[in-house]
C-alpha cells in the first residue's frame, strides 16, 4: 500500500472499522440535467439505497413507484424491478452493461439502464476510499497539483473487470488532509464522456467520512471544464446495518 493510500484511508476513518460494516444504507437525492435527459426525471429524485460493502449489490427503494424497489447486482450485471412487499420479481434483464452500446449521448436509457448506473456508481462512491484496497484494484501515486488553492495529492487507480465502475483507469486527487476532492474518469456507458466529478461537504457517520455533496463536469473537446454542471448528489444521511 502505497503512503498516500494509508493517509487517505486513515482519514476517512481507518480500515479497521470499515472491517466491521457489512452494509449501508443512504438517503441520496439526484439532481441535475442528465436525468431528464436520458428519461428519468426531471425534479430532484429521492431514493434510498443498500448497499453491500463486499459484494456488489445495491438496493434502490422506491423505483419509480412507491412500491417497487430496484436490486442491482451489479457483479452479476443484471438488474431486477421488484415488489417492495414481498420480492416478487417485476422484471429482470441479464447482460445489462453491454445494453448501452449504440446509444448516443442524448439517447433516453430505458429504466433498468438508469437504474443499473445509478446503482453501480453509488456503490462505488459509498465504498471509496476503502475500494481501492479490494482484491484486483491498484494504485500508484502520481505528480502532484495544485487547484483552489491546494496541493492534491494523486492516485492513478486501475480497477479489474471483476468490479463495475464508470471505466478500467480512474484519477482521484486528496487534499493534504487526506480527503478526496476530485475524481476524473470517462463514462464507458455514457458513450465514453471524460468527467471531473468534485466532492466535498465531508461528514461523519458511523464512523466513517463520507462526502455529502457531488457534481458532475463534463470536459469539453478543447479540455475545458464545463462551468455547468451536469449531475449532483446530496447525500442527506448514512447509516449501517
Amino acid at each position: 500500500m502505497n503512503d498516500v493510500l494509508s493517509h487517505v484511508l486513515d482519514a476517512h476513518g481507518g480500515l479497521e472499522r470499515w472491517s466491521q460494516i457489512d452494509r449501508l444504507q443512504a438517503d441520496v437525492i439526484l439532481r441535475g440535467p442528465f436525468w431528464a435527459v436520458r428519461g428519468f426525471s426531471e425534479k430532484p429524485s429521492r431514493e434510498r439505497l443498500t448497499v453491500e460493502t463486499r459484494r456488489e449489490v445495491i438496493r434502490l427503494s422506491p423505483w419509480k413507484r412507491p412500491e417497487r424497489d430496484i436490486l442491482v447486482r451489479a457483479e452479476d450485471d443484471a438488474v431486477e424491478v421488484r415488489v417492495a412487499a414481498d420480492d416478487t420479481v417485476l422484471e429482470s434483464r441479464s447482460g445489462i452493461r453491454s445494453t448501452y452500446a449504440g446509444y448516443e449521448l442524448n439517447s433516453p436509457w430505458e429504466s433498468l439502464q438508469v437504474g443499473y448506473f445509478i446503482g453501480y456508481a453509488m456503490w462505488n462512491y459509498l465504498t471509496t476510499p476503502f475500494l481501492l484496497t479490494y482484491p484486483g484494484v491498484t494504485s500508484r501515486e502520481g505528480e502532484r497539483c495544485v487547484e483552489n488553492g491546494e496541493v492534491w495529492h494523486r492516485l492513478e487507480v486501475h480497477f479489474p473487470r471483476s468490479i463495475a465502475t464508470h471505466c478500467a483507469r480512474q484519477t482521484f486527487y486528496f487534499g493534504d488532509d487526506g480527503l478526496l476532492r476530485r475524481l476524473d474518469y470517462n463514462v464507458d456507458v455514457n458513450v465514453g464522456v471524460a468527467v471531473a466529478h468534485y466532492v466535498g461537504a465531508y461528514r461523519e457517520f458511523d464512523g466513517i467520512k463520507v462526502p455529502t455533496r457531488r457534481r458532475v463536469h463534463r470536459w469539453n473537446p478543447d479540455d475545458s471544464l464545463s462551468e455547468d454542471w451536469s449531475i449532483g448528489i446530496d447525500i442527506e444521511s448514512v447509516w449501517t446495518v
